[in-house]
Order: C-alpha cells, then sequence, then structure tokens
C-alpha cells in the first residue's frame, strides 16, 4: 500500500473465495452456499484493508477490494493481463509448510503476464 501511494497508482486487492472445480468442464462451480461465504470474504477482507489504510503515515493510495468466486491463481493470472504488478505472498493454507513457496504463488510467478513480486511470509 505504501508503495501504491508513494507512486499514486490505484491497488486492486483481489480476494477468491475457492469453489470446486467443475467434474466435465473444469470451470469454477458454485452452490447456493458460496454466495455466504463469499460474502463473508469480502468483508474480512475489506477489514484488513481499512487496518491496513490506517496504518500508513502519509498519502494513502486508492483501493478497490474486488471479492470473487473461482479459483485463484487463475483469477491473478487473469488479472495480470492488464495489471502492472502482482503481488503474493509466498505461501498459503496449503498442508506442506516447509515449501518456499505455495502452489498459487508459483503458478502465478511462472504465468503472470506482468511482473510478480512474492512476498515471503513473516513466520
Amino acid at each position: 500500500m505504501r508503495e501504491a501511494a508513494l507512486r499514486k497508482v490505484r491497488l486492486t486487492v483481489l480476494a477468491v473465495h475457492e469453489v470446486m472445480a467443475s467434474y466435465w468442464t473444469g470451470n469454477p462451480l458454485t452452490v447456493p452456499g458460496d454466495t455466504p461465504e463469499l460474502e463473508k470474504t469480502r468483508v474480512a477482507v475489506e477489514h484488513v484493508v481499512a487496518e491496513a489504510l490506517e496504518g500508513l503515515d502519509a498519502e494513502r493510495p486508492e483501493v478497490t477490494v474486488l471479492a470473487i468466486n473461482g479459483f485463484a491463481a487463475k483469477a491473478l493470472i487473469q488479472a495480470s493481463a492488464d495489471s502492472d504488478l502482482i503481488v503474493v505472498g509466498n505461501r498459503g493454507g496449503g498442508g506442506f509448510p516447509r515449501l518456499s513457496l505455495g502452489a498459487v504463488a508459483s503458478q502465478v510467478v511462472h504465468h503472470a503476464h506482468c511482473p510478480v513480486v512474492v512476498v515471503p511470509s513473516a513466520e
């Protein structure tokens, strides 16, 4: 956020509620139960963004939170087509904590259409 504020650019925070894939097409498949989960995701991310913005000293960037149902890596790669930069964490919620790069970050690094910054976790 500080970098976006310094460069006076907009920042989009993309939150993806992971859903199942269609057996036949491989595309995201949503069910009625995904709607409240997507809303919870959006609210949680907006809260984190608001806290981060409060922590900035000077100028604050224009931030948009976009919450969608889908697949995180695919959504980030699609978003990279018209982005200047994608920022991802190095580890997600997977069950292999010793890996240096998670599956989503790895896919985005290898397939994005713009530069990618991978931010290591604090732990």
